[in-house]
């Protein structure tokens, strides 16, 4: 195991398991990427079969999975309504490395929603009840005015989580780290799992 991932000298911890290496790569890209470095792509399926991509923010990351936060009512809320899988990927182009993933997605825990969107600003906290995402505008100034009408209706009071907000956990069953190498003979390691809580299994993939 260890001398698959030699070229990256992973920790003994990491060596075994993804989510300490990822942990040590984000930690690298924290300090590397100008913007957003929890920045990660996350894929859904429509109805009709076609893909769909959107860049989210990763707020949290365990051995549990990989997590953010959006509108149950909007476009990817209602994919992964219909559909509780997805993939993802964090591209992190200063250190020439991206990360890879895939899986079964579940709703996050009540308690655990809450507390992330007591955390968020209040403004951030008004645009979720002000913001019918992923829907066409009624007229122009709708959102300005749906703003408005949220910040009098709340007041000076407490903003609290819309019943159609919440976290989604990405639980991976593969997740690739792939490193940029000279003459595009890049490094691919694969961690791949049969389920969510399942033993990981390493291999080395041609670029």
């Amino acid at each position: 195991m260890q001398s698959i991932l030699a070229e990256e000298s992973p920790s003994s911890a990491s060596a075994h398991e993804p989510f300490q290496l990822f942990q040590e790569w984000l930690e690298v890209a924290q300090t590397k990427e100008l913007n957003d470095p929890n920045a990660m792509a996350v894929a859904t399926v429509a109805s009709d079969g076609l893909p769909n991509v959107r860049v989210v923010l990763l707020k949290s990351h365990d051995p549990a999975g990989f997590v953010f936060y959006t509108n149950t009512q909007s476009q990817k809320g209602v994919e992964l309504g219909a559909n509780m899988q997805a993939a993802a990927m964090f591209h992190w182009k200063s250190l020439r490395r991206q990360v890879r993933l895939r899986g079964p997605v579940q709703r996050v825990a009540e308690v655990e929603a809450d507390g992330y969107f007591a955390s968020r600003a209040r403004d951030s906290r008004i645009g979720a009840w002000a913001s019918q995402q992923s829907r066409p505008f009624e007229s122009p100034g709708a959102l300005e005015r749906a703003v408005a009408r949220e910040k009098e209706r709340f007041g000076l009071g407490e903003v609290p989580r819309p019943p159609y907000w919440t976290g989604y956990r990405i639980r991976p069953l593969a997740m690739e780290f792939w490193t940029e190498k000279p003459f595009r003979l890049h490094d691919r390691f694969i961690f791949l799992r049969p389920a969510p809580e399942g033993p990981w299994r390493v291999e080395r993939w041609y670029p």
